[in-house]
């Protein structure tokens, strides 16, 4: 006789495996080499019949107590005495739904049972759209309307299908179930299996008078249009989500939402990171020398702000307060973040050039304390 495989080796799990771990391991592999799947592979049909061998002994409480103590001789009394393995019937597998095994799989669809699942309420589809903003519109908030196309309980039928004075039957073919089962005799036993009811088409129930308005779906297309009020704070890519407002659900299931998802328009001067607003204010030479009041552009419209004499080129100012609110709470701001550049005068005449050379003389390396320390630097290597 040949030898016979450790159990837990058959059914790959560990010695201390639970339970839970070896159904699972068994459901797996009795999908793998199920002779329906396997249609004259005598090697899976063995395989088959060793991995139900298995299960049969570890799946039960005290042949597990047994097997674990003594082993192969401690659950068939013909182990080593020449008999043939004592397998009989796959050990109590005589009869079992192979539906079983693929509803763990594929959640009961494909025509392996699930039929109450099917028939369950399910919520309806969501739908997805975009809608356009301008910069400003994305930061204080606005309203915007959109037009959608959607399914709805059909008015007529009220949802059921069915024609206004008629009613709904339940299947006599699969009993509302939606599915049916045959049974089969084969040389490894009786084997069930589910598929959609022929009938019903799966639903679990007939309508002999289908509503004229949805043609007995429970479901009419409409056109709507929805107020989409946009909040204050909102950024490009972002998503606002109108509950309930999207497909109608399956047998009484809830409606889906509506996604509407945000492109916002750049400005043409100001950028935005976050709730910060940056821009860049080119300013004269003069008005970085001596200072100046200047104008800049902001969300609220145009401010004034004092450059201090002596600014340099490239820095920047702050202006609290006047970026974009905070999203869902619009009483707090970002700031506003302003970055100066000082712009370098060109054609000059005879007379400016002159006027400029007399005052870089009278100014002197001394003003310039950051060329002087570079120089420095530059000299110590």
């Amino acid at each position: 006789m040949a030898e016979k495989r450790d159990y837990y080796e058959v059914l790959g799990v560990a010695k201390t495996a639970t339970d839970a771990e070896l159904k699972s391991a068994y459901r797996k592999l009795a999908k793998k080499y199920h002779p329906d799947l396997n249609k004259d592979n005598k090697e899976a049909e063995e395989k088959f019949k060793e991995v139900n061998e298995a299960y049969e002994v570890l799946s039960d409480a005290s042949k597990r107590q047994r097997y674990d103590q003594f082993g192969h001789a401690g659950v068939d009394p013909n182990y080593g005495a020449g008999a043939g393995g004592g397998f009989g019937g796959f050990g109590g597998f005589e009869d079992f739904d192979i539906g079983d095994i693929f509803g763990s799989f594929f959640g009961g669809g494909g025509g392996f049972g699930g039929g109450s699942r099917r028939n369950a309420p399910q919520r309806g589809e969501s739908i997805r759209m975009s809608v356009v903003l301008s910069f400003e519109e994305a930061a204080f908030g606005c309203t915007k309307e959109v037009n959608i196309t959607k399914t709805e309980r059909c008015s007529s039928c009220s949802g059921t299908g069915a024609e206004n004075g008629t009613g709904v039957e339940t299947c006599q073919t699969c009993h509302g179930t939606g599915s049916v089962k045959t049974a089969r005799r084969t040389p490894l036993g009786t084997i069930s299996t589910s598929s959609v009811c022929p009938t019903c088409h799966g639903t679990g129930k007939i309508i002999k008078n289908p509503c004229k308005k949805c043609r007995g779906t429970g479901n009419e297309r409409v056109s709507k249009k929805l107020s989409v009020n946009i909040p204050a704070g909102i950024d490009d890519g972002q998503t606002i989500s109108l509950r309930g407002e999207g497909n109608a659900g399956i047998n009484g299931g809830p409606s889906g939402d509506v996604l509407i998802t945000v492109s916002v328009r750049p400005h043409h001067i100001l950028t935005r990171d976050g709730t910060s607003i940056m821009c860049e204010v080119p300013i004269t030479f003069a008005q970085a020398v001596l200072g100046a009041e200047i104008e800049v552009p902001t969300l609220d419209g145009k401010v004034k702000y004092t450059v201090p004499e002596g600014t340099q080129t490239g820095t920047v100012f702050r202006l609290r307060g006047k970026g974009v609110p905070v999203l869902n709470n619009s009483a707090r701001r970002g700031d506003q973040f302003v970055r100066v550049n000082i712009e370098v005068p060109k054609n000059l005449t005879k007379k400016q050039k002159d006027l400029l050379a007399e005052f870089a003389k009278s100014v002197g390396d001394d003003s310039y304390t950051e060329r002087k320390s570079f120089f420095e630097k530059l000299r110590k290597k």
